[in-house]
């Protein structure tokens, strides 16, 4: 075990993680020149193509250091907030962390959130200065940044650049002297800790594990703590860059089983392995639920394909512990899964991952929030759906979640900062200057105002400087009303959504003048109409396409004319009647990003 070091790297988004393990495998042969490339570690196709890392990776290497042969288990981790859930799970199998902060850009929110996730659980931080290459680098301020905020020395900060190479060598030795060796009694009976799950048609789903007490052999009866299910280790092994079986994985190791699960209800993240004939007496604490941010409704394309969803949805769920799902059914839409995301970067990957991955094509309602809303009766409902909302007479009042934000940019851009987080009901609780032109703005705001596109004009209007970070704190009292979308009179739950009262005219407004666009258009003119109870507060109309009956007559009496057209007037009355209005899967995105 005193050859063993567990650690991952976190930063901010595009500080450099990756690549820094690119090299890592480089230096210590994981991986030949001939598969070598960059961010190796980011193995999806959708990671590669967004540059983004959005799955946590372990991989193992052997490193020599004074004569002796280590063991280094890294995981690679995502930086977006959409995706910190994964972070919080590759911290808990580690015994340190690689802090990477880039010297051009300095410390950013997400540095600092996940910089106290790692040290509330007491991992050994190693401060790394990345991009020192870089023209633009500012090595001595950013440096101090560093100090002031971990309170180490100086010279303890390794200057690096992940993209030439420079100073990786040096990461490797500080990862061997500082981290320390994982604790655990080898001889225990069996504990070790589920941190994630792959499935694989061909060989049922594979769980990734880190022993904390005793060791796993092939062959091995073992037993899943949560579920009281047994099975045998057909196959345990290390993670490399492909899975590499072993006979035995020693305590304080990470490493896979494969035992022909089939069911994915049967692995739970955060469930304990431990063997049949010498049972440990507790399970590990394991990880904390995930409390999903925002509720989206997920339908077939083609109602048939109801359970085929479902069992796409569970396989997913196995490599994504963030997701949750539960079933609904919808008016328009039919039967579905009601979502939980942790952002809307992240119901699109999700979305986006079902198709190239299961073939999985889904319509996906308006996004929303959880309110808790109190009945004049005394109850208190959880509604995730506007439908879901009980009669206005019947409501006392409603809560929704609010969040404290910190917003950390130049000094430059405070005045337009401040404009936005104002217009989307934030309150200023403190603000605080970190160096002379950087700022740390901290604000609470509702929920639901983040979840649109708060993060993509944040962006804009600070050119790409300010970064920022959230988490939920409780629920307040709120004016809302349930705004309804009428298409030729009859409402489309999918699209209506619960919203301010002060915002609900010109959100009303702008989604009318959406749709007009987006609905293609029928024999018969198509109402467009957005309501708030009975009350009509926008309109607009698509018109019919027009066919021209009286082309056949030249000249004439006007009355052969007028018949015609009066016949036409009664067919389209007809087929106003019984026709449906398609809504294509492009007019519930449009209005998401109605801005």
């Amino acid at each position: 075990m005193d050859y063993i070091r567990n650690f991952c790297i976190i930063a901010h988004i595009d500080h450099g993680k990756s690549t820094l393990a690119d090299r890592m495998l480089e230096i210590t042969n994981t991986l030949n020149a001939r598969d070598m490339e960059n961010q190796v570690l980011d193995s999806m196709d959708l990671e590669k193509e967004k540059g983004i890392t959005i799955k946590s990776h372990p991989v193992q290497m052997q490193y020599q250091y004074g004569g002796d042969n280590y063991t280094l288990n890294l995981i690679d981790t995502p930086g977006h907030v959409d995706f910190s859930y994964e972070v919080s799970r590759a911290i808990a199998s580690c015994e340190g962390a690689l802090l990477v902060v880039d010297a051009t850009q300095g410390i950013q929110a997400q540095t600092i959130s996940n910089l106290y996730l790692a040290v509330e659980h007491g991992l050994e931080i190693i401060p790394v200065l990345n991009k020192i290459d870089m023209d633009a680098a500012m090595i001595d301020v950013v440096t101090d940044q560093i100090v002031d905020m971990i309170g180490c020395k100086p010279e303890e900060v390794l200057k690096v650049s992940a993209k030439t190479g420079t100073g990786v060598k040096e990461v490797l030795d500080a990862i061997v002297e500082r981290i320390p060796a994982p604790k655990g009694d080898p001889e225990a009976p069996l504990q070790a800790l589920i941190f994630d799950s792959v499935f694989n048609s061909f060989r049922g789903i594979i769980a990734y594990f880190k022993v904390v007490n005793g060791s796993i052999h092939t062959g091995d009866k073992v037993k899943f703590f949560n579920t009281g299910k047994e099975y045998v280790a057909d196959e345990v092994g290390a993670l490399k860059m492909k899975l590499s079986p072993r006979d035995e994985i020693t305590c304080g190791s990470v490493g896979y089983i494969i035992s022909g699960i089939k069911t994915a209800s049967e692995v739970k993240v955060g469930d304990t392995i431990t063997s049949v004939d010498r049972p440990c007496a507790e399970a590990i604490a394991g990880f904390e639920e995930v409390k999903p941010m925002l509720f989206a409704g997920m339908y077939p394309v083609e109602t048939d394909q109801y359970e085929e969803l479902r069992a796409d949805l569970e396989k997913f769920q196995l490599n994504d512990a963030s997701f949750v799902f539960e079933p609904e059914s919808s008016l328009a839409l039919g039967f579905g899964f009601r979502c939980g995301f942790l952002g809307l970067l992240h119901l699109e990957i999700v979305q986006e991952r079902l198709f190239r991955e299961f073939g999985m094509d889904v319509i996906t309602t308006v996004p929303n929030v959880s309110y808790k809303v109190y009945t004049t009766q005394g109850e208190c409902v959880d509604v995730h759906n506007p439908s879901g909302l009980p009669a206005p007479t019947l409501i006392d009042h409603i809560e929704e979640p609010y969040i404290r934000a910190q917003v950390i940019s130049k000094a430059d851009f405070y005045g337009p900062i401040m404009k936005l987080c104002l217009d989307k009901r934030g309150t200023l609780l403190n603000q605080h200057y970190i160096t002379a032109d950087r700022l740390e703005l901290t604000y609470e705001m509702p929920l639901s105002e983040i979840v649109f596109d708060f993060y993509d004009k944040l962006k804009s209007i600070s050119k790409g400087y300010a970064s920022f970070d959230y988490h939920v704190i409780g629920f307040k009292d709120a004016k809302l009303v349930k705004l309804d979308i009428l298409l030729n009179g009859e409402p489309a739950d999918a699209l209506s959504s619960l919203i301010h009262v002060d915002h609900a005219y010109d959100f009303g407004r702008k989604i009318c003048e959406k749709l007009k666009e987006l609905i293609p258009r029928q024999q018969f003119d198509i109402a467009i109409q957005a309501a708030i109870g009975a009350k009509i507060i926008a309109r607009e109309t698509v018109k019919a396409v027009r066919k021209d009956v009286t082309a056949k007559c030249y000249g004439g009496d006007i009355t052969r004319k007028r018949k015609l057209l009066e016949k036409q007037k009664q067919g389209k009355k007809r087929m106003r009647q019984i026709g449906t209005v398609e809504v294509p899967q492009s007019a519930f995105m449009a209005v998401l990003k109605l801005d």
